[in-house]
């Protein structure tokens, strides 16, 4: 898999968090917050093909990092904003840009999580295979 392949994955991933919820005021959430009927069947029809995108997503991280990977992933971005913070290079107390590192934590580990099984294989040269059925 290529750079650009993993960017074109992440990309997604990030659109996918981004829509959902972001601190602008134009998102998903905000749309939906506080709920009313107006607009009702479009509100769901958006909410069901947004699931359907995350379950899309969150499967395939887990088929390919597994719980453990995807811990070990969180961990490893959740200490490197603490350096970021601990160095001043980033500033949290301004909850707009706190919400900004979370879009950005989320949707990489969900790009990672998608690319992974190409990523191993580059590396490994083994591929990762879901299980199917003989006859």
């Amino acid at each position: 898999m290529s750079l650009s392949g993993f960017l074109l994955r992440w990309l997604f991933a990030f659109i996918l968090v981004f829509a959902t919820f972001n601190p602008s005021g134009y998102s998903l959430f905000h749309w939906i917050w506080p709920f009313s009927d107006e607009q009702l069947p479009l509100k769901i029809l958006t909410c069901i093909l947004v699931f359907g995108c995350y379950l899309f997503y969150v499967t395939a991280t887990l088929k390919s990092l597994g719980l453990l990977g995807i811990i070990i992933l969180f961990a490893f971005c959740g200490t490197l904003i603490w350096l970021f913070v601990d160095q001043g290079w980033l500033d949290l107390s301004n909850s707009g840009i706190l919400s900004w590192v979370m879009i950005f934590i989320v949707s990489t580990v969900l790009g990672i999580g998608i690319s992974w099984s190409h990523i191993k294989k580059r590396i490994t040269g083994q591929f990762d295979t879901d299980d199917v059925e003989t006859g």
